[in-house]
């Protein structure tokens, strides 16, 4: 029974009301700073999960998670495909042949990457059918020499389905008339929009149009583009992958391609975390403050319990109690705002917008127009955990402080 006293006795100094108001307002502060602190820090990590949530679903979406490469070109792909489907966490293949291109309208001139794809095996590793804005991706086919462009690209050049446009090739041809570049025309069958970069720079044909502009025999194609199940074994699996196929290949990732971009994110975030991860230690100085003033005001009551037998780590228990509990009320209502904010605020801040009739993300910028949310329980736990240490380092000092309190010295003028 008696090593509950110290519980006891410090939960009891914790809910007490003090007759000094300022002890009172300073852990009121100490409360109410470690709940913005938990609750800023759980809101401002489950946003940027959110954009690091969007960016691999819109990019990687569209760009492949690895891609096989023939040396110059792979004959039997319909063969390569079987045995890359055998293979572990691989979830589709679809070929593919690219080409730089500049693309000419009546109204503009654009560069873009030109992508041949085959429109019934596309929807294994790509999301394009889901973000088409005009047509569909059925109506490429290897007849009519339809083009398929991202929706800033078509503005760009100021075109709109049944247009036509002019795909000049960086081959040149050799003829009677001279050397001459690759031009061919082309109808604009569709546009398709993900709100990122892509939407400007990528144009899609049928995988049979692509080979006649790049003069590759019938049946080969320059690769193949690979999904697989987690993106992130996307690195190691494309290379056992190139160990087994047959022939010469080259292989590449999105790692390389997009790689930059996704780790400056996850440095962004931890960055941004330990910036905020401050306000935290602010809330947990501020507990100090409230504890040694709280020591000095009890210093009675601590002489006169260590006179009834309360040893000197028993007193040293009963303020670590109090700032603990003090820690944990706060760090509790923290995770309860900012999960409540995680969870709401994409439609908090579109009724902001509302109320004050201006947009905060612009598409055209931040290739979203909402902010987005991603509340991961793992980011709570951690900031719990810190929150949690943090408090119980800020009782150390004060609570050390009330154990070295003489019985004597502190009853000398009482």
């Amino acid at each position: 029974m008696i090593n509950l006293l110290p519980l006891r006795i410090g939960l009891r100094y914790a809910r007490a009301k003090r007759t000094n108001h300022f002890i009172s307002f300073i852990s009121f502060s100490s409360i109410t700073g470690l709940t913005l602190g938990v609750a800023v820090l759980i809101t401002v990590l489950s946003v940027m999960n959110g954009f690091d949530r969007e960016l691999r679903n819109r990019i990687l979406g569209m760009v492949p998670h690895a891609t096989l490469w023939g040396m110059p070109a792979l004959d039997d792909w319909q063969s390569v495909s079987d045995i890359i489907m055998e293979q572990p966490n691989v979830i589709g293949v679809a070929p593919h042949t690219q080409a730089q291109v500049m693309f000419q309208s009546k109204s503009g001139v654009h560069g873009a990457l030109m992508n041949g794809i085959d429109p019934q095996l596309e929807n294994k590793v790509s999301i394009i059918s889901q973000n088409m804005t005009q047509g569909k991706l059925s109506d490429l086919d290897d007849v009519s020499f339809g083009v398929i462009l991202g929706e800033q690209l078509a503005r760009g050049l100021r075109v709109k389905v049944g247009d036509k446009v002019t795909a000049l090739l960086p081959e040149a041809n050799v003829s009677i008339a001279g050397v001459t570049p690759t031009l061919k025309r082309f109808t604009l069958v569709g546009t398709f929009e993900v709100g990122a970069e892509l939407d400007s720079s990528f144009a899609y044909i049928h995988i049979r149009d692509a080979a006649k502009l790049k003069r590759l025999p019938v049946g080969q194609v320059e690769g193949l583009r690979i999904s697989f199940d987690n993106l992130f074994v996307a690195p190691s699996r494309v290379w056992d992958i190139a160990r087994i196929v047959p022939g010469q290949n080259r292989v590449s990732d999105w790692t390389r391609t997009h790689g930059n971009l996704f780790q400056a994110i996850q440095m962004e975030k931890t960055m941004i975390a330990l910036l905020l991860l401050l306000i935290v230690a602010v809330a947990a100085f501020n507990i100090v403050s409230t504890l040694v003033m709280v020591v000095t005001d009890k210093q009675t009551d601590i002489a006169i319990l260590r006179t009834m037998g309360l040893t000197s780590g028993q007193v040293m228990w009963v303020f670590i109690v109090q700032g603990v509990f003090i820690g944990l009320l706060g760090t509790f209502l923290g995770v309860v705002l900012g999960v409540t904010a995680a969870l709401n605020v994409s439609g908090i801040i579109g009724w902001v917008e509302s109320v004050l009739d201006m947009q905060f993300l612009n598409a055209d910028v931040y290739f979203i127009s909402h902010l987005p949310s991603e509340l991961q329980w793992n980011d709570v736990k951690v900031i719990v955990t810190a929150a949690f240490i943090m408090t119980v380092c800020a009782t150390l000092y004060p609570a050390w402080r009330a154990s070295r309190i003489e019985p004597a010295e502190a009853l000398r003028y009482e």
